[in-house]
């Protein structure tokens, strides 16, 4: 049975999986850096860092923001030994269950396989393609914004949804205004 835990950094071990996890999971510039990481586990009640457990043991880390009207998916990585034993899809199963609300999340472009096969998973999961052009914010200073797409699961409409969407992940997520 698997279960998504919210962590702080008050339990040093399952937060090291999870920073660890993210860093190995996730190139340096698709994550802010590891000291604000840190900061908004501890002190954004917005922001959720969660363990996935199967049973219990440690599998994988996803992060999300609760926006009210919708929840933006930020990380989501299942641990590279306990791959393709069908726990990502169980994973993300188990947070559209807890989650009441849309779903919001990033994908890169699909413009090489395996970024293709990421869309495709999660199309098999329930969410829709919003072929629309977003470029995500940089998380650190000097980097550069990258092109990418929004998947949504749940009852969010790209015509009428995406400025509002968009404008709530840049303010939240990348204080940018």
């Amino acid at each position: 049975m698997l279960r998504l835990q919210r962590i702080t950094t008050s339990d040093p071990e399952l937060y090291n999986y999870v920073e660890k996890l993210l860093v190995a999971s996730f190139p340096d510039n698709e994550y802010r850096p590891l000291k604000q990481w840190r900061e908004y586990t501890d002190s954004k009640k917005h922001f959720y860092n969660n363990v996935i457990f199967n049973e219990s043991t440690p599998i994988g880390v996803i992060t999300y923001w609760d926006f009210d009207t919708f929840y933006y998916a930020e990380h989501f990585a299942i641990d590279p030994q306990q791959r393709n034993g069908g726990f990502g899809q169980k994973a993300l199963t188990q947070l559209c269950q807890t989650l009441k609300r849309p779903i919001v999340l990033e994908v890169e472009m699909p413009d090489n396989e395996m970024a293709q096969r990421r869309i495709g998973f999660y199309q098999r999961q329930g969410f829709t393609l919003w072929n629309h052009p977003y470029q995500q914010p940089p998380y650190k200073q000097g980097d550069d914004f990258l092109p990418m797409y929004l998947m949504v699961y749940g009852d969010l409409q790209c015509d009428k949804d995406f400025e509002q969407v968009k404008k709530s992940i840049y303010r939240e997520v990348y204080g940018i205004e």
